[in-house]
């Protein structure tokens, strides 16, 4: 056994033989002969009849089949072969994503494949449950493209997440929750794999998930979003600056946009932060008017801070008069529609037919519907349309494709031609914009938008915004359209969102009661030593602008509520963060020193130019914080532990959770208990 070993040892370290032409030449001529042999057909056996085969063209071609055995021949058909299989995946080659994937990404592609021959054979898929059994998925059939670039990068996200995180495998559609399905006007067959997020993420919370165990897509890595914020409003000193002059806001984009960012596992953007529209997105149980009033009700209420004892909230609440269906005003709507190549996402243009789907069957037969797109140019998709007529509506929305640029201003002026085309004496006309807000061809400055809205603004036609998609969501020029078109602006990230904006609360979106609606609150010195509006950044007006009814302000829709809070520093408080002048004079007691201050508010009526004055003193006695305002002050201090903090002390996300879980009251569609839930997201992402 040794001198085996011993020659082994010695052939591995020994120099190899020098190579032998003439073995070399023997071994492939043997070779080529027994490939020539083995590539012999031999003649196929005349039929027993003894005549020759039929003739015939198939004949031909396997005859000719028979004899292609020569090396050229098989070389031309092996080209033949690789030209086709080239021609087969020539389009994913052209996709970056694929390319960029494939050559930085090799060992974790192989990885999964070694995994898989190395596992035992996969079980059978589940027989459906109960659970399952209800859950539909909603996806468009008319809509190819993309969709496994949508699937990759879904799969990549998944990949990344901790398996807890991860609801379901990543290559399966996200099914929406039964109540959304029974909601849903049709049912398609999965098509391929498009991401429709959940029905509500408040619909799986409200049943006790953890927000953490619901992953939807997380916005793309090339994130160029840009939002509409400003600074955090200043505490004043009552003395010196003793009115606040603000425009109202029933806008709740921001509040879908954070939970957008929260569910895909990542902080929102400070940016993103606007505390009115977090406060506003929620329904509160304000009294409303009684008959023959201003269309809407003001409430006021004044109570402790949660996260500062020494200072006071006050809470504005507006709930505004909301008719019977029969008496609402023929609507005329335009759909102005963006199907350039950025809305190809599914959560953009997909989500967007689904969701007008939805809308339309809360329409009446006297309502009308035309359709408006744009992309490089625009064009009119749909003429105006009785609401009644759904098939020739539908077949219209299903038409619809994403490609090409964002000719955002030219549709718009086509949406104002057509509405005014619309337009009859006793109707409301609105366009209802959906978009990312990604202009890039003609007018894309928000401020020349404004401007271009502003002079269409007069003819009386309403203009809202429906925001679709992260990644590249513009939300500073859907604000700024919304804003200045008399209109308000939602985001759109579920299908549930959209049955809330479009469908539960349809008559405050697309029917106004009061335009240009101003509030103007003068604080009593006496009173109060230092005050700060809580949110309201982007909607702040001066103090002359409140009598001059030619500025612009925000407008209630039917059913509508608004609420305003203000963190009040009673005078001889400690919590007094600004030292005493030297030199001013101490401020003068009012001759009602039981009144904190005065509260004055103005709206025009629907199509007026002149605007009513509404006046009512506000008491300093405060008094015990509802349910409604303990969960409005929650919400408001969840925004500022997003956005800025610097006034809440201690108070963290343990007090903030503590006190929306407190003031959950009747919550019949889970909005409140998925606010918790995502201040619970939020606490872990913030470690």
């Amino acid at each position: 056994m040794s001198d085996e070993l011993d020659k082994l040892r010695a052939a591995l370290t020994s120099a190899p033989p020098a190579p032998d032409p003439g073995a070399r030449a023997e071994t492939l001529r043997l070779a080529m002969e027994n490939f020539e042999r083995h590539q012999e057909t031999a003649e196929a056996a005349r039929p027993k009849s003894g005549s020759a085969e039929p003739a015939g063209i198939l004949t031909g071609v396997r005859a000719m089949l028979s004899r292609l055995t020569t090396r050229g021949a098989l070389a031309a058909t092996a080209s033949i072969a690789v030209v086709g299989v080239g021609v087969m995946i020539w389009p994913a080659l052209r996709d970056p994503d694929v390319l960029r994937r494939t050559t930085a990404e090799p060992a974790a592609t192989e990885a999964p494949k070694a995994a898989a021959a190395a596992a035992p054979a996969a079980a059978p898929a589940p027989e459906p449950t109960e659970e399952t059994a209800g859950t539909t998925v909603l996806s468009d059939p008319t809509r190819t493209t993309g969709a496994i670039a949508a699937t990759s990068e879904r799969d990549e996200i998944a990949g990344m997440a901790e398996p807890s995180m991860v609801s379901a495998p990543p290559a399966a559609p996200l099914a929406l929750g039964k109540e959304a399905a029974d909601s849903a006007p049709y049912r398609s067959t999965p098509a391929p794999q498009v991401l429709v997020a959940s029905e509500a993420p408040a619909a799986s919370m409200a049943a006790g998930a953890d927000a953490a165990d619901t992953l939807l897509t997380a916005p793309p890595r090339d994130d160029t979003e840009v939002f509409a914020n400003a600074a955090a409003n200043p505490v004043k000193i009552a003395a010196e600056e003793p009115v606040s002059t603000f425009s109202i806001d029933t806008d709740t984009a921001s509040w879908s946009i954070l939970r957008s960012s929260l569910m895909a596992g990542v902080m929102p953007p400070k940016d993103a932060v606007r505390i009115e529209e977090m406060v506003n997105y929620f329904p509160y149980d304000y009294a409303a008017p009684a008959v023959g009033e201003a269309p809407f009700r003001a409430s006021v209420s004044l109570f402790a801070t949660p996260w500062n004892k020494d200072t006071e909230l006050l809470r504005i609440g507006l709930q505004g008069a909301l008719p019977a269906v029969a008496e609402r005003p023929p609507l005329n709507l335009v759909f102005l529609i963006d199907t350039s190549g950025s809305m190809e996402d599914a959560n953009k243009l997909p989500l967007l037919k689904q969701s007008f789907r939805l809308m339309l069957g809360q329409l009446r037969p006297e309502d009308r519907v035309a359709i408006v797109t744009y992309a490089g140019s625009a064009g009119l998709e749909l003429e105006p349309t009785p609401a009644a007529d759904q098939t020739t509506i539908l077949a219209a929305l299903d038409r619809l494709g994403a490609g090409g640029s964002t000719a955002g201003a030219e549709g718009l002026e086509q949406a104002y031609a057509v509405a005014e085309k619309m337009g009859t004496e006793g109707h409301v006309s609105r366009i209802l914009l959906a978009t990312d807000g990604d202009f890039n061809v003609g007018i894309d400055d928000p401020e020349k938008l404004m401007d271009f809205i502003a002079k269409k603004r007069a003819s009386g036609i309403y203009l809202s915004v429906l925001g679709f998609g992260r990644g590249n969501l513009d939300d500073a020029t859907m604000q700024a359209l919304a804003q200045n078109g008399n209109g308000t602006a939602a985001y759109i990230d579920t299908l549930g969102e959209a049955r809330k904006v479009l469908v539960d609360q349809l008559s405050g979106a697309l029917f106004p009661i009061a335009d240009d609606v101003k509030i103007q609150l003068e604080f009593n010195p006496a009173a109060v030593a230092e005050y700060r509006l809580i949110g309201y950044e982007t909607r702040a007006l001066a103090r002359e602008d409140f009598n001059n009814d030619r500025v612009d302000a925000g407008e209630i829709g039917a059913g509508h509520q608004v609420t305003a809070l203000y963190e009040i520093t009673p005078v001889g408080s400690p919590a007094h963060l600004s030292d005493p002048l030297r030199y001013a004079a101490a401020p003068e007691a009012h001759e009602t020193p039981g009144e904190l201050g005065f509260l004055k508010l103005r709206y025009k009526a629907p199509g007026a130019t002149t605007s009513t004055l509404v006046e009512t003193p506000i008491s300093a006695r405060p008094g015990e914080a509802d349910t409604d305002a303990r969960f409005a002050a929650a919400i408001a201090g969840m925004g500022q532990l997003l956005g800025e903090p610097k006034y809440l002390g201690s108070w963290g996300w343990d007090d903030a959770i503590a006190l929306a879980s407190g003031a959950r009251g009747e919550d019949p569609f889970g909005y409140r208990i998925e606010a918790v839930n995502l201040m619970r997201l939020a606490q872990s992402l913030s470690r």
